[in-house]
């Protein structure tokens, strides 16, 4: 198999135009092609005006050694590279029948998901815990929230089955080094499960919230399928550490106890009390950098025609997405976060009385609005001067005193939207200026249960840090030079977004177990590990292989 890359065709192309393509471009008689699959579909835009699409080719020609000798020296000819994943182990014949305690994987999303997946597919029969819902009792447990301002803290955007990229874009891209192809087994599985066919090939591949819903719940019936076992509502209260290794786990208010050798936790980046029971047992954890912003609102028009031009709406194109970065004179980094094409914008929070701003979109991304997180790097420095103990140059930071900070900035929120989980916005003209918002024009927000009009960068009642307000209003203008309009008065501003990554990480070895607890394989992106459902999926995956390593005493069978 040959991959030919960089094949650049007109948007406006038929299927015989792409063979004869790919015919000239090897050099070859058409009868010596013998098949061709698209392995990736991009676009390049930078020329509105002749937009082209950009094709990646898995090519089956009849003397293949030839064509690569005559291509020798063209980086954009070569074989293709083998993409099919392979478990490294099995779990032995008897191994259900043992005794051993079974894997057992605290937490069921994109990373828990995969962990316990690939755990099952070697026989290894995992136990999930999942303290939130199975997904469909979930997503009407969210809408509670959306439609009637009613929380149920332990099912909601942020726990339950999936994770929170379920409620999500439902993005698959992402940047991470992947050099064992692992992203490619992680989309396998999704189409496998009912996700659409063309993720495999389109360059920035999504699947919306309501295709995840059926997606999730088919591939939690394929690992109960190969022997393990989900149970929801089981939210883990402590773990059983006896001389620096786990021996079990303790499961929900009756304190029930499960024996186990093996834990993966994958809790995701909002378990709060998870992370303060760990530090309780001791678990080394450390404060790591995230961001914090708002969420904007703009026409799709408008980014479609800023992207695309006169090509604006071509189906193989779709919704137009951006991705921005400012560099402020105060020496913050902004940048957008989390782009949802023809979204909205969702209520986030999993505490009472906190507003917590996510985007979503559906796989169609037909809704009216574009919506992206502007969003400010900051760092423990910063999140530590909010503590009870925080002093400039002072006191060492803890590795909970993100939570704290997050924890001010969404009850800030809370009471700016005046309550009932409304969220407080701003028109970014009004933003700009510095003046409250009284009423919206042209883009109405789509955050629900709603949104209050007030001014976010109050001298004495800001949303965000001084330092944050300040980085953003110039960072607006500086993006409405790259998107024209961008920074459009009646363009939308919904407070906040404080979720973006976690705020710690439980540090981890380089054979993914606790630095200072044997047998605990922290995971994720609640973990500090990843950024995304794609790297999450992949973080699941290689530490459900550390564990059947570790399950087998390092024994290892190729299969």
């Amino acid at each position: 198999m040959i991959r030919l890359t960089e094949l650049r065709l007109p948007l406006e192309h038929s299927d015989a135009g792409l063979r004869a393509a790919v015919v000239a471009r090897l050099g070859i008689d058409a009868a010596a092609l013998l098949g061709f699959t698209v392995f990736r579909r991009g676009y390049d835009a930078r020329k509105k005006a002749a937009i082209v699409l950009v094709y990646t080719i898995d090519c089956e020609v009849a003397d293949e050694a030839a064509v690569l000798a005559r291509h020798g020296g063209d980086p954009h000819v070569r074989p293709a590279p083998d993409t099919t994943y392979r478990l490294i182990a099995h779990a032995p014949a008897d191994f259900a029948a043992s005794g051993r305690p079974r894997p057992v994987v605290i937490g069921f999303g994109p990373c828990g998901i995969f962990a316990a997946l690939v755990l099952a597919q070697m026989g290894f029969r995992p136990l999930v815990l999942e303290r939130g819902r199975a997904v469909r009792e979930r997503t009407r447990d969210t809408w509670g929230l959306w439609r009637r301002g009613v929380l149920d803290p332990e099912s909601n955007v942020q726990f339950g089955e999936g994770g929170a990229g379920t409620f999500s874009d439902g993005k698959l891209w992402s940047q991470i080094s992947d050099p064992r192809h692992l992203t490619r087994k992680v989309i396998d599985e999704f189409v496998r499960a009912g996700a659409p066919e063309e993720i495999r090939f389109v360059a920035k591949p999504h699947i919306g919230t309501f295709r995840l819903v059926g997606v999730v719940e088919r591939m939690r019936h394929e690992i109960e399928r190969l022997g393990g076992e989900i149970r929801f509502g089981a939210r883990v209260v402590d773990l059983r550490i006896e001389d620096g290794a786990v021996r079990g786990v303790v499961v929900g208010d009756e304190r029930e106890e499960i024996d186990a050798e093996h834990v993966v936790i994958a809790p995701g980046h909002s378990a709060r009390d998870t992370f303060a029971m760990l530090q309780g047992r001791g678990v080394h954890l450390e404060a790591k950098p995230f961001s914090i912003g708002l969420r904007i609102e703009h026409p799709q028009s408008l980014i479609d025609r800023a992207r695309f031009g006169p090509s604006a709406g071509h189906p193989l194109l779709g919704a137009a997405d951006y991705r921005l970065v400012h560099h402020a004179k105060n020496g913050r980094a902004v940048y957008s976060f989390c782009m949802c094409p023809g979204g909205t914008v969702v209520a986030a929070t999993s505490e009472l009385e906190r507003v917590v701003t996510n985007g979503m979109s559906q796989y169609s991304r037909n809704e009216r609005n574009a919506n992206a997180g502007i969003v400010v790097a900051i760092a423990p420095a910063d999140y530590a001067l909010a503590t009870s103990k925080g002093k400039a140059g002072g006191d060492t930071v803890g590795a909970l005193d993100g939570i704290v900070f997050q924890r001010f900035w969404e009850s800030r929120a809370f009471e700016l939207g005046g309550g009932g989980y409304r969220a407080p916005g701003q028109l970014v003209g009004d933003f700009l200026r510095g003046q409250a918002t009284t009423a919206f024009g042209t883009v109405l927000p789509s955050y629900q249960p709603g949104v209050h009009g007030v001014d976010l960068g109050a001298a004495d009642r800001a949303a965000l840090p001084d330092y944050a307000i300040e980085a953003i209003r110039e960072a607006l203008p500086a993006f409405e030079r790259q998107i024209p309009g961008f920074a459009m008065a009646d363009a939308v501003l919904t407070g906040v977004e404080t979720r973006t990554s976690a705020p710690l990480r439980v540090t981890r070895d380089k054979g993914r177990q606790g630095v200072n607890v044997r047998g605990l394989y922290p995971a994720g992106e609640g973990a500090g590990y990843a950024g995304g459902i794609m790297s999450a999926a992949v973080d699941g995956i290689e530490t459900a292989e550390a564990v059947a390593m570790a399950m087998l005493g390092g024994a290892v069978s190729r299969t």
